[in-house]
């Protein structure tokens, strides 16, 4: 394990006290069946049960988990995968959840894939066993990141995916710059998908809240750069050509569309436009605040703890 692995296999834990020695056992007896040279590097994302706990046990007791990591508090699974693809030293970088949602049985299913020459290689849940709270904000959430991602991908929040460690290392992900799946996407040109199995969660609940949610479409929708206000001003043209024609028609052409302008569409007009405004107005403001705490290199996580079999000269400073 003194040389560089063929993969690294991040995993985050959350709240994963009663479910993280089977996950564990099971991930270990799939990386072994791979015949390939791995690492695992885990992370506790701010739990305060015994998840570190069993994560130092891991660490001490086995070669092949060369890093675990602990979070001041809970940062959101996001923060948790950039801080444990930051320290993973692999040629390619699986991720993968530790809720058992996901069989880690299935690992050799992706590698299979990517050893065919792929980019990247992410799982999609062909039965999703989540409730329809979760599902319709996952579709929404589907079509913003294949706009930015540039990628036609049915899956985009499944976290089970592999990746080419080099085109993950070109973004210098860390505390002051975090992850983002469909930016990586974006700069990958060979990726696919394959169906992996999808459970009930047997164990606790989902750190993914409302809020965490809208903040992780908001930091897609903010990073399209440009493109959504090119967007908004190309609609609104469209809209002022298509007055114009109708204004130019209701001189030259009897019976000519909206023949008759009501003070009820005039006010419907206005409403939509105001609208249209303020939305457009707070995705603006989204960019400027998050430009202004990038300014301020305010960190998305911090760590309390950290373990490594193979320091790096960071680590050391």
């Amino acid at each position: 394990m003194s040389t560089e692995p063929e993969l690294s296999i991040v995993v985050t834990c959350y709240f994963e006290e009663r479910s993280i020695d089977e996950f564990y056992t099971r991930l270990r007896a799939s990386a072994e069946s791979l015949g390939r040279s791995y690492e695992l590097v885990m992370v506790n994302d701010g739990s305060t049960d015994r998840t570190f706990e069993k994560l130092k046990g891991y660490f001490a007791a086995d070669e092949r988990v060369t890093t675990v990591i602990d979070l001041y508090r809970n940062s959101g699974q996001v923060n948790a995968m950039t801080a444990g693809m930051t320290h993973a030293r692999g040629k390619a970088i699986v991720v993968m959840d530790s809720d058992l949602q996901l069989d880690p049985e299935e690992l050799p299913l992706l590698v299979a894939k990517f050893d065919e020459g792929y980019d990247i290689v992410s799982g999609y849940r062909k039965d999703r066993k989540d409730s329809l709270l979760r599902k319709v904000p996952s579709k929404i959430a589907n079509a913003v990141m294949r706009t930015v991602a540039r990628h036609k991908l049915s899956d985009f929040g499944c976290t089970y995916k592999i990746y080419d460690a080099e085109l993950v290392r070109a973004f210098d992900f860390g505390p002051f710059k975090t992850w983002r799946t469909a930016y990586v996407f974006s700069r990958a040109q060979r990726c696919s998908e394959v169906p992996v199995t999808h459970h009930e969660r047997k164990y606790g609940s989902s750190g993914w809240t409302f809020r965490k949610l809208l903040g992780f479409y908001m930091d897609h929708l903010v990073g399209i750069s440009e493109r959504p206000f090119q967007l908004v001003s190309l609609v609104c043209f469209g809209l002022a050509v298509l007055f114009a024609v109708r204004i130019a028609l209701a001189w030259t052409v009897p019976g000519s569309f909206l023949r008759e302008v009501t003070p009820g569409l005039i006010l419907n007009s206005i409403a939509v436009t105001f609208l249209v405004l303020l939305s457009v107005l707070a995705v603006i403001g989204e960019y400027v605040m998050r430009s202004f705490l990038m300014i301020q290199r305010y960190p998305a996580y911090v760590i309390r703890e950290l373990h490594r079999k193979h320091p790096s000269d960071e680590d050391e400073r």
